[in-house]
């Protein structure tokens, strides 16, 4: 994992974007999902894309929603409640939600509203 700690945000949100685009999704709603985990708004985001924060630099700056504990379920195999590791479990939440979003879940149940 600590491979993907060093990945840039900027190089795994693109594929966010395809897989949600492909889905009927947008970018907005992904843009959304981040605000509503991270805290970062638009102007936030964009930055840490084109700087290049990494995955570890992204989430330590991040203000974690209080609510992001009440995400459940499997990404990779591995039910992200479990995770010990904090920053690979708040990778995991942010895969999580992607995958709610491109499974056509509503926006409120994916932001736990």
């Amino acid at each position: 994992m600590e491979r993907v700690y060093r990945m840039t945000v900027a190089s795994v949100y693109v594929h966010y974007v395809t897989k949600l685009e492909r889905k009927g999704r947008t970018t907005a709603e992904l843009n959304r999902v981040i605000e509503w985990l991270t805290g970062f708004g638009d102007a936030e985001l964009t930055a840490h894309l084109d700087r290049g924060t990494t995955f570890e630099d992204f989430f330590d700056q991040a203000d974690l929603n209080p609510d992001a504990s009440l995400i459940t379920g499997v990404v990779c195999g591995v039910r992200v409640e479990e995770i010990e590791e904090p920053l690979t479990q708040k990778i995991r939440y942010l895969d999580k939600l992607v995958d709610e979003l491109a499974r056509g879940k509503a926006m409120e149940k994916v932001l736990r509203s």
